[in-house]
Protein backbone atom coordinates (compact mmCIF):
# COMPACT_ATOMS: atom_id res chain seq x y z
CA UNK A 1 0.00 0.00 0.00
CA UNK A 2 1.51 3.26 -1.03
CA UNK A 3 2.15 6.33 1.65
CA UNK A 4 -1.12 8.36 0.27
CA UNK A 5 -3.52 5.30 0.65
CA UNK A 6 -1.86 4.70 4.18
CA UNK A 7 -2.74 8.46 5.10
CA UNK A 8 -6.13 8.10 3.82
CA UNK A 9 -7.00 4.82 5.97
CA UNK A 10 -5.13 6.66 9.17
CA UNK A 11 -3.56 4.25 11.76
CA UNK A 12 -5.50 1.23 12.56
CA UNK A 13 -7.43 1.19 15.97
CA UNK A 14 -7.00 -2.67 17.85
CA UNK A 15 -9.67 -2.98 20.19
CA UNK A 16 -8.30 -6.14 22.36
CA UNK A 17 -11.15 -8.02 23.82
CA UNK A 18 -13.93 -5.54 24.50
CA UNK A 19 -16.80 -6.48 26.62
CA UNK A 20 -19.45 -4.43 25.07
CA UNK A 21 -20.56 -4.41 21.45
CA UNK A 22 -22.12 -0.60 22.15
CA UNK A 23 -18.05 0.37 22.68
CA UNK A 24 -17.11 -1.26 19.47
CA UNK A 25 -19.96 0.54 17.80
CA UNK A 26 -19.14 4.17 19.73
CA UNK A 27 -15.17 3.96 18.51
CA UNK A 28 -16.18 3.03 14.89
CA UNK A 29 -18.15 6.29 15.14
CA UNK A 30 -15.40 8.33 16.94
CA UNK A 31 -13.20 7.09 14.21
CA UNK A 32 -15.17 8.16 11.54
CA UNK A 33 -15.83 11.86 12.72
CA UNK A 34 -12.23 12.01 12.69
CA UNK A 35 -11.49 9.85 9.19
CA UNK A 36 -10.25 6.86 10.80
CA UNK A 37 -11.43 3.44 8.68
CA UNK A 38 -9.22 0.60 10.00
CA UNK A 39 -10.69 -1.05 13.16
CA UNK A 40 -9.42 -4.06 14.31
CA UNK A 41 -10.88 -6.19 16.77
CA UNK A 42 -9.37 -8.98 18.79
CA UNK A 43 -11.49 -11.66 20.61
CA UNK A 44 -14.59 -9.82 21.71
CA UNK A 45 -16.45 -11.28 24.37
CA UNK A 46 -19.82 -11.43 23.34
CA UNK A 47 -19.23 -12.72 19.65
CA UNK A 48 -19.23 -11.36 16.45
CA UNK A 49 -21.50 -10.06 14.43
CA UNK A 50 -22.98 -7.98 17.13
CA UNK A 51 -26.24 -5.29 16.04
CA UNK A 52 -25.64 -3.56 19.57
CA UNK A 53 -22.19 -2.54 18.16
CA UNK A 54 -23.72 -1.80 14.46
CA UNK A 55 -26.76 0.62 16.67
CA UNK A 56 -24.09 2.38 18.37
CA UNK A 57 -22.10 3.04 14.91
CA UNK A 58 -24.76 5.54 14.51
CA UNK A 59 -24.13 4.52 10.14
CA UNK A 60 -20.34 5.20 10.41
CA UNK A 61 -20.96 1.99 7.80
CA UNK A 62 -17.89 2.80 5.95
CA UNK A 63 -15.92 2.52 8.93
CA UNK A 64 -18.07 -0.38 10.45
CA UNK A 65 -18.38 -2.57 7.51
CA UNK A 66 -14.56 -3.32 7.05
CA UNK A 67 -14.07 -4.45 10.69
CA UNK A 68 -11.58 -7.59 10.92
CA UNK A 69 -11.56 -9.77 13.69
CA UNK A 70 -8.54 -11.88 15.04
CA UNK A 71 -7.87 -14.05 17.54
CA UNK A 72 -4.68 -12.61 19.21
CA UNK A 73 -3.22 -9.40 19.27
CA UNK A 74 0.19 -10.65 17.95
CA UNK A 75 -2.19 -11.49 14.42
CA UNK A 76 -3.83 -8.09 14.88
CA UNK A 77 -0.89 -6.18 14.47
CA UNK A 78 1.59 -8.70 12.29
CA UNK A 79 1.52 -6.45 9.35
CA UNK A 80 2.16 -3.06 11.38
CA UNK A 81 5.40 -1.30 11.12
CA UNK A 82 4.91 0.65 14.26
CA UNK A 83 2.85 0.45 17.14
CA UNK A 84 1.74 2.44 20.29
CA UNK A 85 0.00 1.17 23.25
CA UNK A 86 -1.94 3.30 25.50
CA UNK A 87 -2.50 2.85 29.29
CA UNK A 88 -3.49 4.72 32.02
CA UNK A 89 -1.03 2.91 34.37
CA UNK A 90 2.68 3.25 34.89
CA UNK A 91 4.51 0.06 33.47
CA UNK A 92 7.88 -1.48 34.67
CA UNK A 93 8.63 -0.96 31.17
CA UNK A 94 11.60 0.51 29.40
CA UNK A 95 9.61 2.22 26.66
CA UNK A 96 9.23 5.77 25.70
CA UNK A 97 5.57 7.64 26.47
CA UNK A 98 4.30 10.12 24.49
CA UNK A 99 1.00 12.02 24.81
CA UNK A 100 -1.61 12.11 21.80
CA UNK A 101 -0.39 14.67 19.71
CA UNK A 102 3.36 13.98 19.93
CA UNK A 103 2.62 10.05 19.15
CA UNK A 104 0.01 11.19 16.31
CA UNK A 105 2.68 13.31 14.69
CA UNK A 106 5.90 10.30 14.97
CA UNK A 107 2.40 8.24 13.57
CA UNK A 108 2.26 10.48 10.25
CA UNK A 109 5.59 10.83 9.68
CA UNK A 110 5.86 6.83 9.74
CA UNK A 111 2.59 6.79 7.50
CA UNK A 112 4.07 9.08 4.44
CA UNK A 113 6.95 7.68 4.38
CA UNK A 114 4.68 4.25 3.82
CA UNK A 115 4.85 2.07 7.22
CA UNK A 116 1.55 1.15 8.92
CA UNK A 117 1.22 2.24 11.82
CA UNK A 118 -1.80 1.24 14.80
CA UNK A 119 -2.85 2.03 17.90
CA UNK A 120 -3.61 -0.54 20.59
CA UNK A 121 -6.54 -0.10 23.21
CA UNK A 122 -6.72 -2.50 26.11
CA UNK A 123 -10.15 -3.79 28.09
CA UNK A 124 -12.71 -1.83 29.52
CA UNK A 125 -11.89 -3.24 33.34
CA UNK A 126 -8.25 -4.10 32.95
CA UNK A 127 -6.66 -2.84 29.97
CA UNK A 128 -3.74 -4.03 28.27
CA UNK A 129 -1.14 -6.74 29.80
CA UNK A 130 2.18 -6.40 29.92
CA UNK A 131 3.01 -8.88 27.09
CA UNK A 132 0.55 -6.96 24.81
CA UNK A 133 2.39 -3.94 25.62
CA UNK A 134 5.56 -5.39 25.24
CA UNK A 135 4.35 -5.52 21.22
CA UNK A 136 4.71 -1.87 21.11
CA UNK A 137 7.45 0.73 20.08
CA UNK A 138 5.69 3.08 22.48
CA UNK A 139 3.07 3.96 25.09
CA UNK A 140 0.51 6.56 24.47
CA UNK A 141 -1.16 7.93 27.90
CA UNK A 142 -2.95 11.12 28.12
CA UNK A 143 -3.12 13.98 31.21
CA UNK A 144 -6.31 12.96 32.81
CA UNK A 145 -6.83 13.89 36.54
CA UNK A 146 -5.00 11.09 38.45
CA UNK A 147 -8.16 11.64 40.89
CA UNK A 148 -10.34 9.32 38.39
CA UNK A 149 -8.18 8.23 35.49
CA UNK A 150 -10.86 5.83 34.18
CA UNK A 151 -11.72 6.60 30.54
CA UNK A 152 -14.43 5.11 27.86
CA UNK A 153 -12.75 3.22 25.69
CA UNK A 154 -14.45 5.18 22.81
CA UNK A 155 -13.27 8.57 24.81
CA UNK A 156 -10.20 7.38 23.99
CA UNK A 157 -10.14 6.51 20.52
CA UNK A 158 -12.26 10.06 20.38
CA UNK A 159 -9.09 11.34 21.50
CA UNK A 160 -6.36 9.82 19.53
CA UNK A 161 -7.99 10.12 16.30
CA UNK A 162 -8.56 13.59 17.00
CA UNK A 163 -5.04 14.28 17.08
CA UNK A 164 -4.40 12.39 14.33
CA UNK A 165 -6.60 14.37 11.89
CA UNK A 166 -5.11 17.24 14.28
CA UNK A 167 -1.21 16.61 12.93
CA UNK A 168 -2.54 16.54 9.30
CA UNK A 169 -3.50 20.01 9.22
CA UNK A 170 -1.04 23.68 9.55
CA UNK A 171 -4.02 24.94 12.24
CA UNK A 172 -6.75 23.80 14.09
CA UNK A 173 -8.70 26.66 12.54
CA UNK A 174 -7.38 25.45 9.34
CA UNK A 175 -10.04 22.27 10.01
CA UNK A 176 -12.88 23.75 11.09
CA UNK A 177 -16.14 23.15 8.76
CA UNK A 178 -17.37 26.86 9.47
CA UNK A 179 -16.03 29.85 10.69
CA UNK A 180 -18.10 33.16 11.55
CA UNK A 181 -19.00 35.74 8.49
CA UNK A 182 -17.22 38.85 9.17
CA UNK A 183 -17.31 41.26 5.74
CA UNK A 184 -15.65 44.30 7.61
CA UNK A 185 -11.94 45.17 7.65
CA UNK A 186 -9.85 46.29 10.75
CA UNK A 187 -10.50 49.60 11.86
CA UNK A 188 -8.09 52.47 10.81
CA UNK A 189 -6.36 54.29 13.47
CA UNK A 190 -7.87 57.35 11.61
CA UNK A 191 -11.09 55.52 12.25
CA UNK A 192 -10.32 54.79 15.77
CA UNK A 193 -9.12 58.17 16.85
CA UNK A 194 -12.68 59.40 15.22
CA UNK A 195 -14.09 57.38 17.83
CA UNK A 196 -12.20 58.46 20.73
CA UNK A 197 -12.54 61.89 19.93
CA UNK A 198 -16.27 61.38 19.46
CA UNK A 199 -17.08 59.51 22.25
CA UNK A 200 -14.81 62.45 24.38
CA UNK A 201 -16.82 65.10 23.09
CA UNK A 202 -20.05 63.68 24.14
CA UNK A 203 -18.40 62.95 27.58
CA UNK A 204 -17.24 66.77 27.68
CA UNK A 205 -20.77 67.47 27.09
CA UNK A 206 -22.02 66.05 29.99
CA UNK A 207 -19.28 67.04 31.67
CA UNK A 208 -18.35 63.90 32.85
CA UNK A 209 -14.62 64.68 32.96
CA UNK A 210 -14.61 65.66 37.01
CA UNK A 211 -12.17 67.14 37.98
CA UNK A 212 -11.23 68.58 35.21
CA UNK A 213 -7.16 67.94 36.11
CA UNK A 214 -7.89 64.47 36.14
CA UNK A 215 -9.49 64.81 31.96
CA UNK A 216 -5.96 62.99 30.29
CA UNK A 217 -5.43 60.29 32.80
CA UNK A 218 -9.03 59.24 32.36
CA UNK A 219 -8.95 59.83 28.43
CA UNK A 220 -5.94 57.81 28.07
CA UNK A 221 -7.86 54.85 30.58
CA UNK A 222 -10.64 55.20 27.94
CA UNK A 223 -8.42 54.94 24.71
CA UNK A 224 -6.85 52.19 26.01
CA UNK A 225 -9.91 50.07 27.04
CA UNK A 226 -11.38 50.44 23.43
CA UNK A 227 -8.14 49.96 21.56
CA UNK A 228 -7.79 46.05 22.85
CA UNK A 229 -11.30 45.29 21.86
CA UNK A 230 -9.67 45.03 18.20
CA UNK A 231 -12.95 47.07 16.37
CA UNK A 232 -14.19 46.59 12.58
CA UNK A 233 -15.18 49.31 10.66
CA UNK A 234 -18.63 48.34 11.23
CA UNK A 235 -17.85 48.26 14.80
CA UNK A 236 -16.61 51.76 14.96
CA UNK A 237 -19.34 53.12 12.48
CA UNK A 238 -22.24 51.76 15.09
CA UNK A 239 -20.18 52.63 18.28
CA UNK A 240 -20.43 56.29 16.67
CA UNK A 241 -23.68 56.13 15.90
CA UNK A 242 -24.72 55.11 19.60
CA UNK A 243 -22.58 58.01 20.48
CA UNK A 244 -24.59 60.50 18.39
CA UNK A 245 -28.14 59.08 19.41
CA UNK A 246 -27.00 59.47 23.48
CA UNK A 247 -25.81 63.46 22.52
CA UNK A 248 -29.07 63.81 20.38
CA UNK A 249 -31.30 62.24 23.11
CA UNK A 250 -34.08 64.50 24.65
CA UNK A 251 -34.20 65.57 28.37
CA UNK A 252 -36.49 63.61 30.89
CA UNK A 253 -38.03 65.03 33.88
CA UNK A 254 -36.44 64.06 37.15
CA UNK A 255 -38.68 64.63 40.49
CA UNK A 256 -36.44 66.30 43.49
CA UNK A 257 -37.29 64.97 47.28
CA UNK A 258 -39.14 68.33 47.25
CA UNK A 259 -41.60 67.45 44.67
CA UNK A 260 -40.03 69.94 42.10
CA UNK A 261 -38.51 68.57 38.67
CA UNK A 262 -35.51 69.08 37.13
CA UNK A 263 -34.19 67.84 33.92
CA UNK A 264 -31.69 64.91 33.91
CA UNK A 265 -28.37 67.09 33.27
CA UNK A 266 -29.74 69.15 35.86
CA UNK A 267 -29.99 66.66 38.33
CA UNK A 268 -26.32 65.51 37.71
CA UNK A 269 -25.25 69.28 38.11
Amino acid sequence: MVASELLVDGPAVILVEPQLGENIGTAARAMANFGLRDLRIVNPRDGWPSESARRAASRADHVFDRIRLFQTVEEAVADLGYLVATTARSRELAKTVRGPAAAAGIMRGHMAGGVKTGILFGRERIGLTNEEISLADEIVTLPIDPQFASLNIAQAVLILAYEWRRSGLETEEAGLRFTTPNDSRPATKQELIGLFEHLEGALDAVTFFRPLEKRPVVVQTLRAMLQKAQFTEADIRTLRGVVAALENRPTRPRRRADGTETTSREAED
